[in-house]
Parts: structure tokens; sequence; C-alpha cells
């Protein structure tokens, strides 16, 4: 499966290249939001957006008052050093899901990686399910994204990815250059921030000769992965993922993380492997619905785009 690596906070890991974090003012869209609650409905206390990122008008979905954006690229797609900014803070009791209007598309990229930046805060008893639509890398594409989440103890998380290798004329499935992500996700408490998770996940086709090979994509084309974090994780709850996975036709492990050492905050990292973008955000979802209907008395997650 490709290169992956989960931290408990006991060993450093490496940051993106010197140089790849972008300056403010090099930003070509950025999209800050700032949800707050009022009487039981998430609203956006603040927000702000400039350059080629927009937000879709709230949609609720349903009658718990979680607030629903959609991200709109106009300009649908990301460039050759293109930098994109999702800067979020979700208040105390506050609840976002936040998607995508369509996939993210990265083309050839000869002025350097396209990159993306995302931070996030979580306040106590906030809620963020971030569930964008699938990455696509075209041939000659690099792409690059750092996540920093920082979220309180009370707090709930759940962060998805979907990557899939774009069409190329010459038929070949992985054309593109490098995809390299990384997520550090760290709990705030009275002792200070921990760090509960880092998943990284980095790959360079031309690094391989047969990236669909044993030990690496296994056969596959499209590759996937799901984090969640919350102090509610149990045997129980892992069990059920973990069954839910086996069941699906994806290819996945389910790895667990965390405890006392992030004030009882444990984490969930779902990898997966398939021939298909929705094998895998069928699997997704499907957890996604376990743990809302579970945690919050939420009904599945119907994700509406206009």
């Amino acid at each position: 499966m490709p290169t992956s690596t989960h931290d408990t906070g006991r060993h450093h890991q490496p940051e993106c290249k010197e140089g790849t974090k972008p300056q403010p003012e090099n930003w070509a869209g950025q999209l800050r939001l700032n949800i707050a609650q009022r009487q039981g409905t998430s609203y956006a206390a603040s927000q702000y957006h400039e350059g080629a990122l927009r937000i879709l008008r709230p949609h609720y979905l349903d009658k718990s008052g979680q607030v629903n954006y959609t991200i709109i690229n106009p300009g649908g797609a990301y460039f050759g050093a293109d930098r994109y900014l999702l800067d979020l803070t979700i208040q105390d009791q506050a609840s976002l899901v936040l998607t995508t209007q369509s996939a993210t598309k990265i083309y050839k990229t000869p002025q350097g990686p396209a990159y993306q930046q995302l931070t996030a805060k979580l306040g106590e008893g906030a809620v963020l399910e971030y569930v964008p639509d699938q990455l696509i890398l075209y041939r000659q594409g690099a792409y690059r994204q750092s996540s920093s989440i920082d979220m309180d103890p009370t707090a709930s998380l759940a962060l998805t990815e979907i990557i899939t290798p774009g069409w190329a004329p010459d038929g070949s499935s992985f054309g593109y250059e490098e995809l390299w992500m990384r997520t550090e996700v760290r709990v705030t408490g009275p002792a200070g921030p921990k760090r509960l998770a880092v998943d990284q996940l980095r790959l360079r086709p031309s690094d391989y000769t047969d990236i669909q090979g044993i030990g690496l994509m296994e056969g596959y084309s499209h590759t996937g992965q799901l984090l969640i974090a919350d102090a509610r994780i149990d045997q129980a709850l892992y069990e059920r993922i973990a069954t839910v996975a086996e069941e699906s036709p994806t290819r996945s492990g389910v790895s667990r993380i965390g405890g006392d050492n992030t004030y009882g905050v444990k984490a969930l990292i779902v990898r997966s492997l398939a021939q298909s973008t929705g094998e895998i955000m069928s699997l997704q979802h499907s957890i996604i619905d376990e743990i809302r209907a579970l945690w919050r008395g939420q009904g599945p997650l119907d994700l509406r785009k206009y």
C-alpha cells in the first residue's frame, strides 16, 4: 500500500520541504470560516473569501442544527504553483460539515506543485466533518497538502480524502509527478497541546518500476483515507468499522491510536485501495454515517451540491 505514517507523538515527522509553505500574500485563493452556535443552530459568525475560492450559501441537511457549506473553485482546477488556504474555526458546541462542489483537479504543474493548507481549531463539543470530493491528479501534475487540526478533548473530527489518477492520452493511469499529503491532529488541554496523530501519504510514480505492484498499489488505481478523532472511540466501534471495511469491495486497513496521553482522545485511520472513486466514497460515508448515528443521533450524510 502507499507510504504512510501514523504517530502518537513520540517521533518527529518531517514537514513538507522548505519553501513549500506559502506566505499569506501568495494565496491564489483563501477561505476563512468562523462557525458559532446559537440556540442549537450553527452558523457562520464571520466568513471571508478571496481569489479563486468561494462558498455556496449554507444548507441545513437535517434538524440537528449542523451547518453545511460547499466550497467552489470558479477556475475549475489547481494549476502550477497555485497556493490555497482553508482556515476554519468551529466554536464551542458548533457543528460544521464542509464539502466541495466537485472534484479538485490538478493539471500539469511546470511552475511547481499546487499546494493547499488547511488549518482548523475545534472548541469544546465542536464537530467538524470535512468530506471533499475526490482529488484528480493528471499527467505531469504535482500536489502537496498540509492539514493542521487543533481540537478540544470533547470535540469530534472526521476528515476524508480520495485520490484518483487522471486520464492521459497514452492511456496510462499514473502519469502525475508527485502527491504529498500530511495531516497532523493535536489535542489541547490543561497541560497544553498533545500530538494525537500524524498521517502522511507520499506517492511519486516515477520512483517505481510498477507503482501498481506488490507492496505499493497492489493492482489498484485509487487510494483514500479517513481519519476520525473522538474520545468516544472504543473497542466496539473499532470492531464495527473494521467489519464495515472488510465487507466493502475495497482493500482497507484500520489503525487506532491515542488514549491517556492525549486527554483520552483516540483516533481511527482507515486507509483504502480500490478500483473506483465510488467504492472508497461509499465506504467512507458508511463509516461516517455510523458515528453520526451513534454519537449525535443524526441521519446519513446526504450532501447537497447545489
